[in-house]
């Protein structure tokens, strides 16, 4: 119910008090709306967030869509679900792995372009040199597995009270 709850606070005109049937999966809020919850709108990946949530890529989220991403962000999450979605948000390009050019924007986006792109060069060859188990020059979804296990602030960090 909290969660209903908030979904409609985004748009209360367009979410009905009570959804009928189809509606959970009918309505959408699109992703403008979803990225100035108070959760969201100073997080850097906010966009990418909300895209990977959505059932069709765009941002918008339904309903079904608002409640995934709350459920994966919750507390009670399971750690391997956690780190499935991280590593979606992480892999910008959605080829299924966190390539030399998603690291270089996400670094820029954690940075608020605040870098110099040496720097960010700098720190992407020692994120791959870190964690590239196969030496292949991108993150598998093991390869990125294997850091967050290793991680301890983890599974505190990456969740979203409601």
């Amino acid at each position: 119910m909290k969660v209903f709850k908030r979904f409609r606070e985004v748009n209360p005109t367009l979410v009905p008090k009570r959804m009928t049937e189809n509606q959970p999966h009918t309505i959408v809020v699109p992703l403008e709306e979803i990225e100035k919850l108070p959760e969201l709108k100073e997080n850097p990946f906010k966009r990418r967030i909300c895209q990977v949530f959505s059932h069709d890529g765009s941002g918008n989220l339904t309903f079904e869509d608002f409640l995934d991403m709350m459920s994966v962000f919750s507390e009670a999450a399971p750690r391997d679900v956690k780190a499935w979605y991280a590593f979606r948000i992480y892999d910008l390009d959605d080829d299924m792995y966190i390539g030399r050019d998603d690291l270089l924007e996400a670094t820029r986006l954690l940075t608020k372009g605040e870098l110099h792109p040496q720097e960010r060069e700098e720190i992407v060859a020692s994120v791959l040199d870190e964690a590239d188990v196969d030496g292949d020059g991108r993150l598998s979804f093991m390869d990125f597995e294997h850091v967050v296990v290793r991680a301890p602030d983890f599974l505190s960090t990456f969740h979203i009270r409601v």
